[in-house]
């Protein structure tokens, strides 16, 4: 909104309830225009003749559109000043949103001009979820002419396995004939309510899923709906792979997929990752779907979380938030919790200003400084604060760590690891094979923390077995540095089970990810054998290919108790016994970073 200043104090107090252009008017236009906030709209009709003429009136008086968001009291809430052709509605509180309900306010505008309601007009009733919308055209008299008002359309939700292409054949909203502007026979408040219910009424349950969802999480229930996207210059069939394992990552933080959105780009646009249209188009799935959140298959950037904050009112989440959401779901010990703590505390700061707008609009350059930034960088220290702080307690935790392997060292008991991919059934195995009770779910990251367990194998030998979290093709930076003092367990190891799910239509995309990341923590050179979980539910084709690409794996059924005596012998035959035991050193004391050498840059 432009500052008026050089208005009278008076003018100024009025002009401070208007919202919009207020560049150019006469304090007596500005105090006409804010008695409109005395008004009381009735629902029947939407105004009275004498409401209409004065809107029209003012609206030709000052040359300008005018608009009334209005409650469904009939009360105004905001009363907003346009330029000739257009208006530009402000930021809106996000009170009363739900994935089935509608804002709780309608628009009311003017348009100089005989043109009736624009494709803007609508989308803005379609980001915002307002109750309806109306165009009053007004002429050059000033007299009111005609009017238009739309609605947004409820429907089924698209099912799961539908095609794509039949989202275009479901309208959003609906716009009704033109009418005169004194022969306007709808109730508004009626209409609205009427949407909600319906909403209501078509929204599928937990039971119509294609998946039961897990445990919800905090929050609405309208919040566990998600609609998952996938912008991407990957072909279509990759993206599709790269949804399921997102489908699969939102189960098990507790949301239910509710729709799918797939684009393939030449080029991803690093300020906006969608355009207004494909925005329209996503916000028109997520409201036909009931969901509150949209889940991204890549990361975003700050600048297009800023973006997607921008246009849409439901929450946004990458693929990164949603793994550390569910890390901190299933954390459970105090390594664990300090763990993903300080993940996300890593990932939340560089997009801090993209996190909160009202801050974004305050920090930084030209016009930005101020009480705006001074709070922003009073957040930013605080998370590094506790950044050095979680850094110094991990310290610890490793230095208690590495003097357990050292006495496991001394003893002379060789160690063996499970890693894998996430789900393979690597806590399962440790379970069957050591009589452990360790947790394990068919779900994504059902482990976190490392397990040891000694355990009993032939020839009356004994090792050391640690289960290790999962992992996952392009895990974040943030996951991986912070869980160094947990995957520090397989520096140490003397052999690594790679548990894989051999049923699983990606098994060697998920090897290669496997085998990247080991390649990463430079541990390729410790001796590995692959062990092709589930094999009880392969076909005999597809165990024939499989035995012939991996000749030295050895096929289990962890859950069914299959292949173990075998997978035991390999073990015995892989490991060196007669090795001579070398007693790691102990880890260099954890030095205190000043505030200067932290990570983060200081912007």
């Amino acid at each position: 909104m432009a500052p008026s200043r050089h208005l009278p104090s008076g003018a100024s107090a009025i002009a401070s309830k208007l919202q919009g252009n207020l560049q150019g008017l006469k304090p007596s236009q500005q105090k006409a225009l804010s008695r409109l906030y005395t008004r009381r709209y009735p629902n029947q009709g939407g105004y009275t003749p004498e409401q209409a003429r004065e809107l029209a009136i003012l609206s030709r008086g000052v040359g300008r559109q005018l608009g009334l968001l209005i409650d469904r009291q009939g009360r105004p809430q905001m009363v907003i000043v346009g330029g000739p052709g257009s208006i530009y509605i402000p930021e809106l509180p996000r009170a009363r949103l739900g994935a089935g309900r509608l804002r709780g306010l309608r628009l009311l505008h003017t348009h100089l001009t005989s043109d009736l309601l624009s494709r803007e007009d609508l989308m803005d009733m379609l980001f915002l979820r307002l109750d309806s919308l109306a165009v009053l055209t007004v002429d050059e008299h000033g007299d009111p002419r005609r009017l238009q008002y739309a609605n947004l359309l409820p429907v089924a939700p698209i099912p799961h396995d539908e095609e794509e292409e039949s989202q275009a054949e479901r309208p959003a909203y609906q716009v009704h004939d033109v009418l005169p502007w004194d022969h306007v026979d709808v109730d508004f408040a009626e209409l609205a309510q009427a949407l909600e219910d319906e909403w209501a009424r078509l929204a599928p349950t937990p039971s119509e899923s294609r998946r039961p969802a897990a445990t919800p999480t905090a929050g609405s229930s309208e919040a566990a709906r998600a609609v998952l996207v996938s912008i991407s210059t990957a072909p279509k069939s990759t993206q599709e792979r790269e949804l399921d394992e997102l489908e699969a990552l939102a189960e098990t933080a507790g949301v239910v997929p509710a729709g799918r959105m797939v684009q393939r780009v030449h080029s991803l646009n690093s300020a906006s990752i969608l355009s207004k249209e494909k925005l329209a188009e996503l916000e028109t799935l997520a409201l036909q779907a009931g969901a509150g959140l949209v889940l991204f298959a890549g990361d975003l950037s700050p600048s297009q979380l800023t973006h997607l904050a921008d246009a849409t009112e439901r929450k946004v989440l990458d693929r990164t938030m949603l793994i550390l959401d569910i890390f901190a779901q299933h954390a459970t010990s105090r390594a664990g919790k300090l763990q993903v703590e300080l993940a996300q505390l890593r990932y939340t700061l560089p997009r801090l200003v993209g996190k909160n707008k009202a801050l974004s609009r305050l920090a930084g350059g030209i016009g930005g400084r101020g009480p705006g930034e001074q709070k922003l960088e009073m957040d930013r220290r605080k998370i590094r604060e506790r950044e050095t702080r979680l850094k110094k307690q991990l310290e610890e935790l490793r230095r208690h760590r590495a003097a357990a392997r050292r006495r496991r060292a001394r003893a002379g008991v060789p160690v063996a690891a499970l890693v894998g991919y996430t789900n393979a059934g690597k806590s399962t195995l440790l379970n069957v094979l050591t009589q452990a009770s360790v947790l394990a779910e068919n779900k994504l990251f059902a482990t976190l923390d490392p397990t040891t367990r000694r355990l009993r194998v032939p020839e009356e030998r004994e090792l050391i077995l640690t289960d290790t979290v999962g992992f996952i093709r392009h895990l974040p930076e943030e996951l991986k540095e912070a869980f160094r003092a947990t995957l520090e367990e397989l520096e140490s190891a003397d052999l690594l089970l790679h548990v894989a799910d051999a049923s699983h239509p990606e098994l060697d995309v998920h090897n290669q990810a496997v085998e990247d990341i080991l390649r990463e923590m430079q541990l390729q050179d410790v001796p590995r054998l692959l062990v092709l979980n589930k094999w009880d539910l392969v076909d005999e084709e597809s165990r024939a290919a499989l035995r012939f690409r991996f000749p030295d794996a050895v096929p289990i059924a962890a859950r069914a108790g299959q292949g173990l005596e075998e997978l035991s012998r390999e073990i015995v035959r892989r490991i060196d016994w007669e090795r001579d035991v070398r007693v790691p050193p102990p880890p260099p004391a954890a030095k205190t970073l000043p505030d200067q050498e932290s990570i983060f840059p200081q912007d």
